[in-house]
């Protein structure tokens, strides 16, 4: 089964005046447990893909699929529970809330939900322990470090059990030590099944995924399947 499928997708926007294509007549295949990095020089298209597989877009024209739900038809709303329930995020800026415990924060997709209850909380305690994080349940994120944090909005995004995990530029704000660490858990959770799509412009991180897929100019310049991939 595919995660995730672009069938021609073309995204245009209007400024000043102009029309920009950001993407023209993409094709894409996310088949379930790949790990896919989407690379490509600023203005590449990478943003656009990354906001229309989020569900945070839509596309001027073709189709994308989610598992077996076609996003396109979707009106806001359902767009909006797809958000919250099969896709799991990953931020540059980590995206908690200051105010959370670190299992609260990871709690917040079933808060919107409304399933939050015993099985939902220990689901998210057994998360953080996957994720390191045992012993820091109550903390907030001013009490943790960026490696942490980011740990925690990698828990976040499974507390759902998304098609796929999302992830913008995970480690852009992390130096070298604690970016090896967050990547070598991403290969941890591809290796335990996991999809993972990943945007990034930094050629270490590409090269920990199973595909490279490159963009030039909102068209895929090439993709590549990575032998040096330890995903």
């Amino acid at each position: 089964m595919l995660a995730a499928k672009l069938d021609k997708v073309v995204k245009e926007y209007f400024l000043k005046g102009e029309t920009v294509r950001a993407l023209r007549g993409v094709d894409l295949e996310v088949p379930e447990g790949d790990y896919l990095a989407i690379m490509g020089a600023s203005g590449s298209g990478k943003s656009t893909m990354l906001n229309l597989l989020g569900c945070l877009d839509r596309p001027t024209s073709g189709t994308i699929f989610l598992g077996k739900d076609n996003v396109t038809t979707l009106d806001d709303y359902r767009l909006s529970q797809i958000r919250a329930s099969r896709i799991g995020f990953v931020f540059q800026s980590y995206n908690l809330i200051q105010q959370l415990t670190v299992l609260e924060n990871i709690e917040v997709p079933l808060f919107y939900q409304g399933k939050i209850d015993r099985k939902s909380r220990k689901r998210s305690g057994e998360l953080a322990r996957m994720v390191g994080l045992g012993d820091r349940l109550g903390h907030r994120p001013t009490q943790l470090s960026g490696g942490q944090q980011q740990r925690v909005a990698i828990a976040r995004s499974l507390v759902n059990d998304p098609y796929f995990i999302l992830a913008d530029e995970p480690t852009g704000n992390l130096d070298s030590v604690t970016t090896k660490e967050i990547l070598d858990l991403l290969d941890k959770l591809n290796q335990e099944g996991r999809t993972i799509i990943l945007v990034t412009h930094e050629a270490e991180v590409g090269a920990r995924a199973k595909r490279i897929l490159w963009l030039k100019d909102g068209e895929v310049e090439r993709e590549v399947v990575n032998p040096r991939s330890t995903g």
